[in-house]
């Protein structure tokens, strides 16, 4: 499940055959499929020891036919009480959640305090699929059940080759499951710990993949709220994947965003000020906005705003500004630090207003020419803050671009500077001339 950090499976079991398969079989009269199958399995599968190693631990023992595998690999130095004791609360919950009918659980993918990612295969299509577990302490949670069911009818509703699709979400016995497409890949957060920062072009595609994917949900009435680096995926192809809807809301569900009223949802590095503020009419600008703080990361190699603690961090996000990216990497372009800048405006009048426009705008700087929405707003920006500046009257500011007649507004405002400036200069002159 996503992030709350503002207010803020349990795996089936492989069959024997599998486990002897994977060199982890331990002689199964002993145990059969047991604690010291999946022990021994285990203990192969992540390089703990080798095939051939767990095969002369397992001969030692028939000296001490009561003794189990796990005193053996003790008693061999293969591993510490610590590592085993670690395997055994692994392996028992994995034993605990063995029955999801129709699929053989292959291995953990990642876990959280939220839910545990299985790599899992479908036995009916023969395909490899992930399979998102609820954590069993959540079963008595009627809200918590009720969002993960949520976020696979929401993920179900959306076919586009950018979202990480969804194929079931049920409850077998105690556990609740959401089965979705398996992306052999990394997450945006994966590189960026890896490599630091990305380089332009890179970033440009993964912000464009991702842009599509806003495109196809705003245009079906969802936004997904928890845009950032560890939701997106990227296959080995260069293909993105954006992930987790389970921050999503539709846009016409009114009762859940009164229910939300004045509590912030999202991830603090990367949350909108609208989303801080727990507004009730969050609309796509808010994922505009997070994937702005996620390409500021991607291309700086830092997020916008650092702080002790999320409220800090989110309070930087409401009266700080960024410091502009051109200046944190002074190798990124001067049109994708003004696309960057525009994703991230504070007020969402002020951003692009869908992302038709952005993907236009990425398209442009991909292709080395100038972005026409930011550059234009950017120029206003600009021209009103030198007049404000020459006047002495700070209380001037850009216009909104909000409304279909944005761009005729924005002509309509600089002709009015440009005649304001040639009367003052032309009263300048009578002035002159009486003197």
């Amino acid at each position: 499940m996503s992030d709350q950090p503002a207010s803020s499976p349990d795996t089936p079991e492989s069959s024997n055959n599998d486990a002897t398969r994977n060199g982890g079989g331990d002689g199964g009269s002993r145990a059969g499929a047991g604690f010291e199958t999946l022990l021994g399995r285990v203990v192969v599968e992540r390089g703990l020891v080798s095939p051939d190693e767990l095969e002369r631990v397992h001969n030692d023992r028939e000296d001490d036919p009561e003794g189990s595998l796990a005193d053996a690999l003790l008693r061999s130095g293969f591993m510490t009480t610590t590592q085993v004791d670690r395997l055994r609360t692994e392996i028992e919950s994995e034993k605990s959640t063995e029955r999801i009918p129709g699929y053989r659980i292959i291995r953990k993918l990642g876990a959280g305090a939220m839910a545990t990612v299985f790599l899992a295969k479908q036995l009916s299509l023969d395909r490899l699929v992930a399979i998102k577990v609820l954590p069993r302490r959540y079963n008595d949670n009627a809200d918590f059940i009720a969002r993960f069911y949520k976020e696979g009818r929401a993920a179900a509703k959306l076919n586009d080759p950018n979202i990480v699709a969804a194929y079931d979400v049920a409850q077998s016995g105690e556990h609740h499951f959401f089965v979705m497409e398996f992306v052999d890949g990394e997450t945006v957060f994966d590189r960026i710990s890896a490599n630091k920062r990305f380089a332009e072009l890179e970033a440009i595609s993964v912000t464009r993949q991702v842009g599509s994917a806003l495109q196809h949900a705003h245009a079906r009435g969802f936004i997904h709220r928890d845009i950032k680096p560890k939701n997106i995926m990227m296959t080995k192809s260069g293909d993105v994947k954006l992930a987790d809807l389970g921050l999503a809301r539709a846009l016409s569900d009114k009762e859940a965003a009164e229910a939300e009223a004045g509590k912030a949802y999202g991830t603090p590095f990367y949350i909108s000020p609208e989303q801080i503020r727990g507004k009730v009419d969050i609309g796509p600008q808010a994922d505009i906005y997070g994937l702005g703080a996620t390409l500021y990361h991607m291309v700086t190699g830092r997020v916008p705003f650092h702080g002790k603690n999320p409220s800090e961090v989110m309070h930087r996000h409401l009266k700080d500004e960024i410091i502009p990216p051109d200046q944190a990497n002074p190798s990124i372009s001067s049109g994708l630090a003004q696309i960057i800048e525009l994703m991230m405006a504070k007020d969402p009048r002020d951003r692009y207003r869908n992302a038709e426009e952005l993907l236009e705008d990425l398209d442009e700087v991909e292709a080395g020419r100038p972005p026409r929405h930011a550059r234009s707003a950017m120029d206003i920006a600009s021209v009103v803050s030198s007049m404000s500046t020459e006047d002495g009257d700070s209380s001037v500011t850009a216009p909104r671009r909000d409304g279909d007649d944005g761009r005729a507004l924005n002509l309509a405002m600089i002709t009015a500077l440009v005649l304001s400036v040639l009367v003052n200069l032309a009263l300048l002159a009578y002035a002159a001339s009486r003197t």
